[in-house]
């Protein structure tokens, strides 16, 4: 049975109200000026205040290198599954039920677990990269792998991905060409869902780069949260609103479709 008008307002209040409390209760918090007992801006003209520099210069710190690590987990990723993904479905399909177990299987993995798995790898890579912490993006492609294929693997389930790649193929087009100007604009929503998801796991991530001894934001704060408790919160808003805004951006333009034009009639000659 579905619900009647009165009913869906209630639903939507409720759920509104789930996520409206804690984030009004995040904005109070950082207005508050607990010497004084009122509200004001001073936390948040803090993080730009020149005296403070020092004080939050980790954190800009590990913003910078969640964003340099958003970026190459992101490529990382769609990179090396996409055109694997699309392989094993066109011409290898008794594979893809190994491929989702092997894509599927880091979900079901304790981060504690993998980073024990990691360290071994990642002295190899210390000795070879330095301790950048971009090189957090070959155990954070490792993290957000299921994410990313349910994302791919759903568009690609909505098209009709073999016709499309046999008709591209029957007009004399390569393999890279089906690739880059037939499949991937077909699957511009889930390569999109997938970088959205992505990036969210990436800067929310904490465990992994704490004990690789690896700097991104979420460290980061937790460094700075011990001196002053109300910049975590600041930041923590000011992602909700990052991701809000990236969520619509993408949106718009995984929404957008291309508008098709018909193609010109053919004139033929009438004999004389």
């Amino acid at each position: 049975m579905a619900p009647g008008r009165v009913a869906r307002w209630v639903i939507l209040l409720v759920i509104g109200a789930v996520f409206a409390v804690p984030i009004a209760a995040m904005v109070e918090f950082s207005l508050r000026d607990t010497p004084k007992g009122t509200h004001d801006l001073t936390h948040w003209a803090a993080l730009v205040d020149p005296a403070s520099a020092d004080q939050y210069a980790p954190v800009w710190q590990g913003l910078i290198a969640s964003l340099e690590l958003v970026v190459v987990t992101v490529v990382l990723v769609l990179v090396l599954l996409t055109p694997t993904l699309i392989l094993v479905r066109l011409r290898f399909p008794r594979l893809v039920r190994v491929l989702e177990f092997v894509c599927l299987l880091p979900i079901t993995i304790p981060a504690i677990v993998l980073v024990v798995g990691l360290t071994p790898m990642y002295q190899v890579v210390g000795r070879t990269f330095g301790p950048e912490s971009w090189t957090l993006a070959f155990a954070y492609g490792v993290l957000v792998l299921p994410y990313a294929y349910r994302a791919i693997a759903a568009n690609l389930d909505a098209i009709d991905a073999r016709t499309l790649a046999e008709a591209a193929r029957s007009l004399g087009a390569s393999w890279p060409r089906v690739l880059f100007t037939v499949l991937v604009p077909n699957l511009r929503v889930g390569l999109l869902a997938a970088a959205l998801i992505s990036s969210a796991a990436v800067l929310g991530e904490f465990t992994i780069a704490s004990l690789l001894n690896r700097v991104n934001l979420q460290t980061a704060l937790y460094v700075v949260s011990q001196q002053d408790p109300f910049v975590a919160v600041i930041l923590a808003l000011l992602a909700l609103l990052f991701g809000f805004v990236l969520l619509t951006v993408l949106g718009r333009i995984g929404g957008a479709r291309p508008v098709a034009t018909a193609p010109a009639p053919r004139r033929t000659r009438v004999p004389a």
